[in-house]
């Protein structure tokens, strides 16, 4: 894994990426903190923060679309595949690399709190903590943009796919918000989500007992659910899907200082979970 990691990190300042990402995110945040902090006399850092995410939109999908992507292009790959190494440890070491740049320029916004109280009064502990939390969304999307590179080939593919992915990410308050709230419609959007995840169920099982079963238990459940307290499904995916609305986590530390634990347990989960997926496509890739 260190190995892998190594090779990754040179690979990135070697070609220019790692040095752009680096230029780019630290210069659209320093924007924001001049405009924010320094002309406008703003002296929460978290305000120039959460700005700045936007722009992780453009930026991640730079650093990541050439993970997977270019050595599969390359037929690279197939060297990895069937060297000795765990995959788990060429995943792990590629993300690493890819956090690490990440981690350098979250370094450099640490300077810009002590700037602020230079300047007068500042809240440390929020702005590092508005740092902090910065870091593990783009911890997310930086997993988020290496699984959706392990699918394709293409690095534009990868690249456009990833700013679409983040694009739906930063939306989601937005878009779960137009979902309906009647019950009987909730109830049919569950159902067609039961569907989708019996088929991912299928897909990865291979075994059709196991997804019947599953899927027959989750809609008598559901129905039986419906009839015997049809209100308590009115609004129900609005309200549970909005709890996986990311970017509210570092609005919510710059404009009301709360950062709940819930919230730290759905970054790190959402990290695990995309790793995971990338490994069980890089396995499938092994064994196909």
């Amino acid at each position: 894994m260190i190995a892998i990691y190594k090779r990754e990190y040179r690979a990135y300042f070697q070609n220019m990426v790692g040095s752009f990402f680096l230029a780019f995110l630290i210069g659209f945040v320093g924007v924001y903190f001049v405009t924010y902090n320094l002309n406008y006399g703003y002296n929460f850092f978290a305000y120039a923060l959460s700005s700045g995410l936007l722009m992780m939109i453009l930026a991640v999908p730079i650093l990541t679309m050439r993970s997977f992507s270019e050595e599969r292009k390359s037929k690279t790959d197939q060297l990895l595949l069937t060297s000795p190494l765990k995959l788990h440890s060429v995943v792990v070491g590629k993300y690493l690399a890819m956090i690490s740049i990440l981690a350098m320029a979250c370094l450099v916004f640490c300077l810009c709190p002590l700037i602020i109280k230079l300047q007068g009064d500042a809240h440390l502990k929020i702005d590092y903590t508005a740092i902090f939390v910065f870091f593990l969304i783009g911890c997310v999307y930086i997993a988020v943009g290496m699984f959706i590179s392990a699918l394709t080939e293409s690095q534009i593919i990868a690249a456009i796919g990833t700013m679409a992915a983040l694009l739906l990410i930063y939306f989601w308050r937005h878009l779960v918000s137009l979902l309906p709230s009647g019950a009987g419609v909730n109830v049919v959007m569950l159902l067609v989500l039961l569907v989708l995840v019996c088929l991912i169920i299928q897909a990865y099982m291979q075994t059709w007992a196991v997804t019947l079963t599953i899927g027959g238990v989750g809609t008598v459940a559901l129905v039986v659910a419906y009839f015997a307290k049809s209100a308590s499904f009115e609004s129900l995916l609005s309200t549970k899907l909005a709890n996986f609305d990311i970017p509210s986590i570092l609005s919510n530390i710059s404009d009301s200082y709360v950062l709940t634990l819930s919230s730290l347990v759905l970054l790190i989960s959402l990290i695990v979970i995309f790793n995971f997926l990338t490994l069980q496509v890089m396995q499938k890739r092994r064994w196909s």
